[in-house]
């Protein structure tokens, strides 16, 4: 066997292994990527995320919640007969109550708020979703794009080429979707995160100090919600290309994997890629 058979069956060997691998990866990603990124109700319609969060007024969440604004009523209380005393400014009890009564009814009712936000969100992108569906008739969906990049850029074991053009498109393609959906399934954490933080958020409307803290959480929870409908205005314009212009593809996969930073660039946010994170880790190590 001579040098060039030898190369040739590594060369062979090589784009065996990652057309198999870029082929998983287009088999079970998308319905991943569609559920992480299109999110609704279901993502606190649970009983464990309920009782976690307190909807029943029992326990949770909002139970603790409850408990620390009894304590802040106390305060009050004895701030307000001390300054009697002192002649210290402190707020008119009017004013309290009225404040305390209306964040109490916002407290308790987290849950309701947070499920309307997520149904309002939902239905904006998914209106997104169904006026592109209807000018490009397709599937505006992660799943579509996948079967619109496999017909553009084959990968089957006898044609998939790594060191061919569309072997490097097709190899940047399959990182930036995987990419995504680690970037997708930590919005995904995120926001049940915040959601399970929204009554204590909402508590900290009571002191005029802590107003920041409802102002960071709401900046941030948007641009995470909002996140889809720009996802989903990137993917009408992805899917309208013309199949044959392949570095446009590029262009449209690098732009979702960009669009929390553009998000994060026009209202504010967290930033969520995973690739970006893990860089700036291993660069604080050396």
């Amino acid at each position: 066997m001579d040098q060039t058979e030898i190369v040739n069956i590594i060369i062979e060997t090589i784009n065996s292994i990652f057309s198999n691998l870029f082929s998983s990866i287009d088999n079970n990603i998308y319905e991943y990527l569609d559920d992480f990124t299109f999110i609704n109700t279901n993502i606190i319609d649970s009983s464990f995320f309920e009782k976690l969060l307190g909807a029943n007024g029992k326990n949770g969440i909002i139970y603790l919640s409850d408990a620390l604004l009894v304590g802040v009523i106390l305060y009050y209380s004895i701030r307000y007969m001390y300054s009697t005393f002192s002649g210290s400014f402190t707020e008119k009890p009017s004013q309290f109550v009225l404040r305390t009564i209306i964040l109490g009814i916002i407290i308790n009712g987290s849950y309701f708020i947070c499920e309307q936000m997520l149904n309002i969100n939902y239905l904006l992108s998914e209106s997104i979703r169904e006026i592109g569906s209807s000018v490009i008739d397709l599937d505006i969906s992660f799943a579509e794009l996948i079967n619109r990049l496999n017909s553009t850029i084959s990968v089957g074991n006898n044609s998939f080429d790594l060191f061919s053009f569309d072997g490097i498109i097709k190899s940047f393609i399959s990182v930036g979707l995987l990419n995504l959906l680690f970037s997708y399934s930590l919005r995904y954490i995120m926001l049940q995160v915040f959601i399970l933080s929204c009554p204590l958020v909402f508590l900290s409307l009571m002191n005029s100090s802590t107003y920041w803290i409802f102002k960071s959480w709401l900046k941030i929870f948007l641009s995470l919600l909002l996140l889809q409908s720009f996802v989903s205005l990137i993917l009408i314009v992805m899917l309208s290309f013309d199949e044959s212009n392949k570095l446009l593809l590029i262009g449209a996969i690098y732009a979702l994997i960009r669009a929390n930073n553009y998000m994060r660039d026009l209202i504010g946010g967290i930033n969520i890629d995973v690739s970006a994170s893990i860089s700036s880790f291993v660069s604080s190590l050396k």
